[in-house]
């Protein structure tokens, strides 16, 4: 007595037959050759080999009385179909159909087209899923220029006739039992070339029937394109003839094989329409039917760059090994092998909601471009894993940046890298005081814009180191100075290096010389008294800060340089002082710094909560600028520079009226020395308070 009868012949059907047994579901698998028992050895799984008629699954269906049949057999073993439907119809068994995926006019995305005028494209598909009624004409479908093509056909005799009017040698790929129908081809002999199973009883077979020596290839598919081709080269064939076994039979490897060789594929289109389940949905209904609980084994896999030749040996071995796959269309597409599962998916709460609605999946990969810890999507999707408790295992890939660099000849061990990919990076200031700077794109128009603001800042010298479709066949690596590229449009998913000579190497701490600053008639606070005021603000690296009552912006540049992926926001009122701002922040190059006109207590409603703000002048509003700061963000850092009584005292009175803000006051006056004939005379500059404002 057994639970699951699984009448197989499919790479599906072993895969239902092992889920089953292992999960203690008594089983029993038949199929007709004995090549599928060799590779099933499960406990609580017992195989039956060699093909049975009507009455012999009758038997076999009254001896065992399952209380379940699926139906896994070859799409086009119609004649079992039938007869099994019907004796589970007697027996009053449930029948399950598992359905292997067609592959309709799969051409590598080359866009095949049905030419015939007799039928039109939708009965093109109709001749490979089945549905094909009555004889006629075939279908003709073609590839691109100079390519093969495609002939959707209804049965073997149809496909006979096709080849009959035609010359040169075919391979023949649709088994053993179609075989006799071919030899009433003219010159069979001579032009058939046909590849079975290398069992000792077809061998006999198709030496009865006049296929002998290099004319019978005997092999156990499926194969790789490259194998097709090869084969189709070795016996100059001009004709390939095929079944559409799906996916996991090797049917869109023909094609593309036929496609690239300049050879006609002639598809037999399957002989009915079916109802049933995919491979997935079919264990999920048994999962919940039987109500198993599976161990599962996730793995997150970086792929490289899109090439399969450039994954490692361990994520090759994890996506080979896994029953799903899971990841962006492009990605899943380049790894998915025959009789996978997909599900197209990066959001991280979309694939967590699936895994969580489908249990039967034991072993899934989910795959990332490039490596899984550069830029990648995992970061977030392991943190939703986390949440499920769900154990993964990680395997790295080539990063994008390793396999670009080493291919433009550049180190990157010195470089500062960096992604624009769906986000803001101010990269000019990177690139003026950096010698290398690897980025990641994601807008076709991000090179010449890059180059464009590198020539207004008078970088246009620098070359940018560009790479597209990177492993792929049509993959492009080129450099050029950046005033060449300002007109350039190139791939939105690319990479590039900057690579800028005489970079400008800022101080390690806060003071540049007041020199260094373009200044007019406009006051400018002094490199002593910024230096201590910049040092008591704290900027961090990502830091969103005000300069309010800029003047010459000398404060400001300074923030923007501590401050590398934060902003600056220079707000000043006066117009010569916004030209100087504007003068001074091209001079340093400081691309995150933001020239704001106008008063400062009109302008920060509309700008972004700040993590600390500078005051060097307020214009008479400090009491409303800070309580409008500290409205916007409850734990933003306040420096003040105070040069008049009136201002210490309006601050120190405002203060009085805070809770839970802590204020430190420094006086700070400095003295400059100057030459006077021999001597030195110390000149003292203005006192100025400093004062810290913080939670």
């Amino acid at each position: 007595m057994c639970e699951v009868i699984v009448f197989s012949g499919t790479y599906e059907g072993f895969e239902i037959s092992r889920f089953l047994s292992r999960h203690g579901i008594r089983t029993i698998s038949c199929m007709a050759t004995e090549y599928g028992s060799r590779s099933l050895r499960e406990e609580n799984l017992e195989v039956h080999t060699g093909r049975m008629d009507a009455e012999e699954m009758m038997a076999l269906l009254q001896a065992e009385t399952p209380c379940l049949v699926i139906d896994a057999t070859h799409p086009y073993a119609a004649e079992v179909t039938r007869e099994l439907k019907k004796a589970c119809e007697e027996q009053k068994i449930e029948l399950v159909r598992l359905l292997r995926e067609s592959c309709a006019e799969r051409s590598k995305g080359s866009g095949l087209q049905a030419v015939c005028a007799e039928r039109s494209e939708g009965e093109a598909r109709d001749a490979c899923t089945g549905g094909f009624e009555g004889s006629g004409q075939a279908v003709c479908v073609e590839g691109s220029e100079g390519s093969g093509q495609v002939i959707y056909v209804k049965d073997v005799p149809e496909a006979v006739a096709w080849l009959e009017n035609t010359e040169g040698n075919i391979l023949l790929t649709t088994g053993s039992k179609e075989l006799a129908s071919f030899t009433v081809l003219s010159s069979f002999r001579e032009r058939l070339y046909v590849r079975v199973l290398p069992l000792a009883s077809v061998m006999e077979s198709c030496k009865t029937l006049g296929f002998e020596g290099r004319h019978v290839i005997g092999m156990q598919g499926p194969f790789s394109k490259e194998l097709n081709e090869a084969m189709l080269k070795q016996y100059d064939c001009r004709y390939l003839v095929t079944k559409d076994t799906g996916v996991a039979g090797g049917f869109p490897e023909k094609i593309d094989a036929c496609l690239d060789s300049g050879v006609s594929c002639i598809v037999i289109g399957r002989p009915v329409k079916e109802d049933g389940y995919s491979l997935g949905e079919l264990m999920h209904l048994l999962s919940e039917r039987f109500h198993l609980t599976v161990e599962r084994r996730i793995s997150i896999v970086g792929i490289g760059m899109g090439s399969e030749d450039l994954m490692t040996g361990e994520a090759r071995k994890a996506v080979r090994e896994a029953q799903l796959v899971i990841g962006a269309e492009r990605i899943t597409k380049a790894v998915r092998r025959p009789g996978q599962e997909a599900f197209t998916a990066y959001r991280p709460e979309e694939i967590a909601a699936f895994l969580d609605s489908h249990p039967e999946y034991e072993r899934i990969a989910i795959v990332f471009s490039g490596d899984v810890g550069f830029f990648s999507g995992a970061k977030k999707l392991l943190a939703e894993l986390e949440k499920k408790n769900w154990e993964t295992e990680i395997f790295c890939g080539i990063s994008s940046v390793s396999y670009f660099m080493a291919k433009a000849g550049l180190s990157w061990d010195d470089a500062v890298i960096v992604s624009v990919h769906g986000k803001t990076e101010h990269l000019v200031s990177r690139i003026y005081r950096n010698k290398k700077v690897f980025g990641l794109l994601g807008k076709s128009e991000d090179i010449s814009t890059l180059s464009q603001r590198l020539c207004d800042y008078g970088l246009g010298d620098v070359r940018i180191y560009v790479g597209e479709h990177l492993s792929y066949p049509e993959e492009c690596i080129f450099s050029c100075p950046a005033k060449e590229l300002v007109s350039y449009e190139g791939d939105p998913l690319s990479v590039f290096c900057a690579v800028n000579e005489n970079p400008s190497v800022p101080l390690a701490t806060h003071g540049l010389d007041d020199e260094a600053f373009e200044r007019g008639k406009v006051p400018m606070t002094k490199a002593e008294v910024r230096a201590v005021s910049l040092a008591k603000l704290g900027l961090v690296a990502d830091s969103i800060c005000y300069d309010i009552g800029a003047g010459t912006g000398s404060a400001a540049v300074e923030m923007a340089i501590r401050a590398e992926r934060g902003l600056v926001y220079a707000i000043e009122k006066k117009e010569e002082a916004l030209v100087l701002v504007e003068a001074n922040r091209r001079r340093h190059a400081v691309d995150n710094l933001i020239t704001v006109a106008g008063e400062a207590v009109e302008c920060i409603p509309r700008l972004p909560a700040p993590t600390h703000v500078f005051i060097g002048g307020s214009g008479g509003h400090l009491r409303e600028i800070l309580e409008m700061v500290f409205r916007k963000n409850p734990g933003v850092t306040v420096v003040i520079n105070c040069i008049t009584l009136e201002t210490l005292s309006e601050a120190v009175m405002w203060i009085r009226e805070q809770e839970g803000i802590h204020a430190e006051i420094v006086s700070v006056q400095v003295a400059r020395s100057s030459e006077a004939g021999a001597y030195h005379l110390m000149r003292g500059e203005n006192p100025v308070y400093i004062i810290r404002l913080r939670v």
